[in-house]
């Protein structure tokens, strides 16, 4: 007995140490996606600590992770059996953003410039509700059960679709959501940021400011090779540059959104992997490296802050829109803009209607096919900082369709031959929700 206790104790301490070698490097990663989304869903959509456990912090080891919030100093604190405890703090204006340990909590710091001028029109060019329109060609009860079915029935954990929007000619011809979501929820784009990231360059582009054709402006490669890179090869995701996107680990991706505090350099500090436009990597790295770029372009810290807004989120009426920043005050293009399920809509009707709100021109209307262009060597699924389905993945759908995607099943899908922009938010991967059939059964609605 004695004997088998000593083996069995060796083994158990085998097993611990093999547990805490291959998991605790991570619980920094843990700690810090749970303080960030709590954080973040308190203070921004004002959700119930429960409910954000119960959803978006339920994954594997994150909901393991012991939270602890005040709502007066605004901050969340989360740590996983007592161990790397991390904290993100909220700020009026920027959002939740995770620091560390000798962060200066009392120093002053910039905000954007917001222009909410709310303007007496309907849905989406303005503050009123839109005018009861009916489509003779929509088979709304079709459609309403369409939209349904992309919803769990009571009692189900299997679709967790949260909000679901279907626009048609610029009018809403469905919208839903989920017990606890409504119109006023701020939705967490995940990566659906980095299509609005990539359109900034297509509005300096306009501006004359910038060339996407011309080498980055990175003075750190200018005597290298990677000084070859083009904006072009940036947002079009081959630049050749070496990342490793793994959520699923500790890799170049979470270790940049969850341990840095100045994410652009992440990616900069990369080297050349392959020569560009030979390789297409998808990368968070490369849509951040683009944010510090842009703020680059800007004599001060307020004027990149403020461009976010002015000349394209506030421009076209998602006030409800924040995008957070890093400790370094850059904006983390790559991950973090919320917004209501219909603001998010608006930045689809804008790339539907090529750039042209109410008659503005944001930018030239041929980014928006420069953006839906295959980059090459992503067989078709990929172009200017949006998915595309011109490869033929979702093959009863129209292949002009793309979309902005995001981290659990996010989308801004735009449908040109269709005049349609359909919107979800939920908690679920291709693998569980069959978004294909989902696009099928709306499209079909409209004869």
């Amino acid at each position: 007995m004695k004997k088998f206790l000593k083996y069995f104790g060796l083994l158990l301490l085998v097993v611990l140490l093999f547990v805490g070698f291959t998991t605790y490097p991570k619980l920094d990663i843990l700690s810090g996606f749970a303080a960030k989304s709590v954080a973040s869903g308190i203070f921004i959509d004002n959700r119930p600590l429960e409910a954000i456990q119960q959803g978006d912090n339920d994954i594997d080891l994150v909901r393991l992770a012991k939270i602890e919030t005040n709502k007066d100093s605004k901050f969340a604190t989360a740590s996983v059996y007592g161990l790397k405890k991390r904290k993100a703090i909220y700020r009026e204006g920027l959002g939740a953003t995770l620091v560390t340990d000798d962060f200066d909590e009392t120093k002053p710091y910039l905000i954007p410039n917001r222009t909410k001028i709310e303007t007496n029109l309907p849905f989406p060019y303005g503050n009123l509700e839109q005018k009861d329109t009916l489509f003779p060609e929509v088979n709304y009860e079709k459609l309403n059960q369409e939209v349904a079915n992309a919803f769990d029935k009571k009692g189900e954990k299997i679709k967790r679709t949260r909000a679901l929007l279907v626009i048609y000619k610029d009018k809403i011809i469905a919208e839903k959501y989920e017990d606890g979501f409504s119109k006023n929820t701020k939705f967490l784009g995940w990566s659906m940021t980095k299509s609005i990231t990539a359109t900034y360059f297509g509005i300096l582009q306009q501006q004359g400011k910038i060339d996407i054709h011309k080498p980055a402006p990175v003075k750190e490669w200018a005597n290298d090779e990677r000084s070859k890179i083009t904006l072009h090869n940036l947002i079009q995701m081959n630049s050749g540059l070496e990342w490793e996107e793994d959520y699923g680990k500790i890799s170049d991706v979470t270790k940049m959104l969850f341990l840095e505090d100045d994410m652009p350099k992440v990616q900069l500090e990369k080297p050349a992997a392959f020569a560009p436009n030979t390789h297409w990597n998808y990368s968070s790295g490369t849509t951040n490296l683009l944010s510090g770029i842009l703020r680059r372009q800007f004599q001060n810290h307020q004027d990149y802050l403020d461009f976010w807004y002015s000349s394209l989120i506030d421009k076209i009426g998602m006030h409800s829109m924040l995008i957070e920043p890093d400790m370094a005050g850059n904006f983390v293009g790559s991950s973090y803009g919320w917004a209501t399920a219909r603001d998010w809509a608006k930045f689809g009707l804008l790339y539907l209607n090529e750039g042209n709100w109410n008659s503005e021109q944001i930018f030239d209307k041929s980014w928006a096919k420069y953006v839906a262009t295959p980059t090459p060597t992503s067989n078709g699924e990929y172009g200017g900082h949006f998915w595309l389905n011109a490869g033929g993945k979702y093959p009863d759908v129209p292949k002009d369709m793309y979309f902005c995607g995001g981290f659990q099943g996010q989308k801004v899908i735009i449908i040109p031959s269709k005049e349609m922009v359909i919107i979800r938010f939920g908690l679920t991967e291709d693998e569980d929700f069959d978004f294909n059939r989902m696009m099928k059964g709306v499209i079909e609605s409209v004869k």
